[in-house]
């Protein structure tokens, strides 16, 4: 492994993981830099303010990671982490939009900053330009799963928005929303790095199932921040799925086990405000529905490390598997018990 560099300010001292990707992430950075540039005068302190607040651009990590050789990061994954890292902060502009929230990455989300009007074409911008930078590659074949990815995130989202208020969604339906918003871009982000990694097709399809399932478990560990996590750390606003109807995995799993009198005199108690975000997360740990939420979520990345396990030869088999590791420990400071 290469000596480590000097801090970045986007990782921790703890995440040495990710020591290794501080040369990919500076590049990262300069790219999405430059990017600012391309957009009217007008338009430009809004992407730069966009592309500032980073999170833990764990989409760029899959790209570089599954891509990974030991070398320095080549202009093509740099590119290809750019357009994953610009779709995801367009779903984001969108998602504060449509959730009222007010914080993202700790500070003032875009709508909270410029409007609604404003942020809403934001976000069409950012999705155009990452579009625009796929006809870069001399394939369309990064055009085409990009362009499927974001079909797939915004359809998740319409499908989400329909479903709100829908406590008769099924686990199932669920699971396909949450496939479809969230765990697409992951694959999306391992397929892209897989491309570029010169390994074969089989590789391919293990890391596409990676993502995908890493995707999944990331979701269900969202879901339950924000019912159990902490603001501060998390970075964001919590509470804001129950506050607008939306009926993930914790809420799901609790309810579905309630006999009928007492599910719809809890149902009428959050509708009408009487049940506030404490006292329905006091519910669902003493109901044992967050524990549930965890099992789950570990059964996600059981199937992640089972889609890898096959390459364990290649060079980025034990970065993907410190990832899995990673998002557990996420997992592991929720006050679930």
């Amino acid at each position: 492994m290469p000596e480590t560099p000097k801090p970045y300010p986007g990782l921790r001292a703890t995440d040495s993981l990710l020591a290794p990707l501080i040369p990919h992430m500076r590049a990262l950075d300069a790219f999405l830099d430059a990017q600012v540039g391309e957009f009217e005068p007008a338009v430009r302190d809004l992407v730069r303010y966009t592309f500032g607040h980073r999170g833990k651009r764990l989409r760029p990590v899959l790209v570089f990671f599954a891509g990974w050789d030991g070398d320095e990061p080549s202009a093509d994954l740099v590119r290809a982490a750019a357009i994953v890292e610009m779709v995801h902060l367009a779903t984001l502009v969108h998602d504060d939009i449509l959730d009222g929230a007010s914080i993202r990455h700790s500070s003032q989300t875009a709508d909270a900053r410029y409007g609604s009007h404003a942020a809403v074409l934001l976000g069409d911008a950012l999705f155009a330009q990452a579009l625009k930078l796929t006809a870069d590659f001399p394939t369309v074949e990064v055009c085409r799963v990009v362009a499927t990815a974001l079909r797939d995130v915004c359809s998740g989202e319409i499908c989400q928005t329909f479903a709100r208020g829908d406590d008769a969604l099924s686990l199932d339906a669920y699971r396909r929303i949450i496939k479809m918003k969230t765990a697409d871009l992951f694959e999306v982000s391992c397929l892209l790095g897989a491309m570029y990694s010169g390994r074969g097709g089989d590789y391919r399809l293990a890391c596409a199932e990676f993502g995908s399932r890493l995707g999944v478990a990331y979701q269900i560990f969202d879901d339950l921040a924000d019912f159990v996590g902490d603001a501060g750390k998390i970075g964001k606003t919590l509470g804001t799925d129950l506050a607008s109807g939306k009926f993930t995995l914790p809420l799901l799993l609790w309810l579905n086990n309630l006999p009928q009198e007492r599910r719809a005199a809890e149902l009428a108690a959050i509708r009408s405000g009487a049940l506030d975000v404490e006292a329905v997360a006091a519910r669902l740990r003493e109901s044992g529905a967050l524990r549930a939420c965890r099992e789950n979520f570990l059964a996600e990345l059981a199937a992640a490390e089972a889609a890898i396990a096959p390459h364990k030869d290649a060079p980025s088999a034990p970065y993907l598997a410190a990832l899995i590791a990673f998002v557990r420990a996420q997992m592991e400071r929720l006050p679930v018990d």
